[in-house]
């Protein structure tokens, strides 16, 4: 007979014995990961169960450690570990979004003198994300700069840059490398195909640039306050070599690119990444974009620095917090949002697609 959870359970089986020895004691149950009817699940979970002793980790199959949507296996890997007594099943694939899950560790399995559980432990819960396609974050007037930032804009020339820059509340002086041409509320350079905007210019450059900054920080607060994401702690934050599909992305930690990203979807999909700390992508890193996907639906919202290495090439919309550098030959196809400084050295920063 299974044990449901929830029951009392962290001893359901501690009154099954075999004999009068405590070796001959059955096994309990101490903790399942995610927790029994735990709602709005990260699609990329391990799915664990912790024991009050040692297990048998042979015990541990893929008869009687499983995890099933409706009556359809997932298929998984199982592993134990002997410092913790948990078991563990990594599934193969994401899990879909917004669907129930059962897992279920039969009776079977044995603690490390032999002794078998006794009854069966099932649990359930439901995924998180959407099946719907993720929604845009709204840039609205900050859309009209590829580069935007509050305290300078520093480039070591030759950079080349397709859209205007904007620079508000510091004034034109924290320009450089540039070697502008003034005009009346802007100014020009040959490494800008667009124009160059600054706080202290001719009106109506002050207001428009004031209101892009704060459509700027409403647009980083958007891509923050996204809930329930799709993926927590994915790869731990390493995603290099990995190919990445439209959805809501966390990570409390710094992500690191140190080789080639593939992000694979449609014209229309989405990808939000939320990262704590910093972005780091190591040099000569690609980012390729396959089955339509589209630069201008890819936004980093990063809250440190986020550092392309040199001779990179980089896809999305940059929304940092701290400073966005972009070293020695590294191209960009999105825009770059810092709510300090962008720094360039010899790069190619390009407007994406409408």
């Amino acid at each position: 007979m299974a044990v449901v959870l929830p029951l009392v359970f962290l001893s359901a089986c501690s009154d099954q014995t075999t004999g009068a020895n405590d070796d001959d004691i059955a096994p309990s149950v101490v903790a399942v990961s995610p927790s029994n009817d735990a709602t709005e699940v990260e699609r990329n979970r391990k799915v664990e169960i912790t024991f009050s002793e040692a297990m048998n980790s042979e015990t541990f199959t893929d008869s009687s450690f499983m995890v099933k949507q409706g009556v359809t296996g997932v298929n998984g890997t199982i592993s134990y570990s002997n410092d913790t007594n948990t078991a563990t099943f990594t599934p193969d694939i994401t899990f879909e979004a917004l669907t129930d899950y059962t897992a279920k560790v039969t009776k079977d399995v044995e603690n490390a003198e032999g002794t078998v559980l006794g009854s069966d432990i099932v649990w359930s819960f439901t995924t998180g994300g959407s099946t719907a396609t993720l929604q845009q974050v709204n840039l609205r007037t900050a859309q009209n700069y590829v580069v935007l930032a509050r305290t300078a804009i520093n480039n070591n020339p030759t950079s080349s840059f397709k859209g205007d820059l904007g620079l508000s509340p510091a004034a034109e002086s924290y320009y450089t490398g540039f070697s502008q041409t003034s005009a009346s509320g802007y100014s020009n350079s040959s490494q800008v195909n667009g124009r160059m905007y600054a706080a202290d210019m001719a009106d109506p450059t002050p207001m428009n640039l004031t209101t892009a900054v704060e459509d700027m920080i409403t647009a980083y607060n958007d891509a923050a306050g996204r809930t329930t994401p799709d993926f927590a702690g994915l790869y731990t934050g390493n995603i290099g070599g990995k190919t990445l599909t439209p959805g809501l992305y966390k990570w409390d930690n710094t992500v690191l690119i140190p080789s080639g990203l593939t992000l694979a979807g449609g014209a229309d999909d989405v990808w939000i990444f939320q990262i704590a700390e910093d972005l780091i992508v190591s040099s000569g890193v690609k980012i390729t974009l396959i089955g339509g996907a589209q630069a201008k639906n890819i936004y980093w919202k990063v809250a440190g620095a986020a550092t392309l290495g040199s001779n990179s090439n980089f896809e999305g919309i940059i929304l940092s917090k701290t400073g966005i550098t972009l070293n020695t030959g590294a191209s960009l196809s999105g825009r770059i949002l810092a709510q300090t400084a962008a720094i360039f050295d010899g790069n190619t920063v390009t407007e994406p697609t409408p």
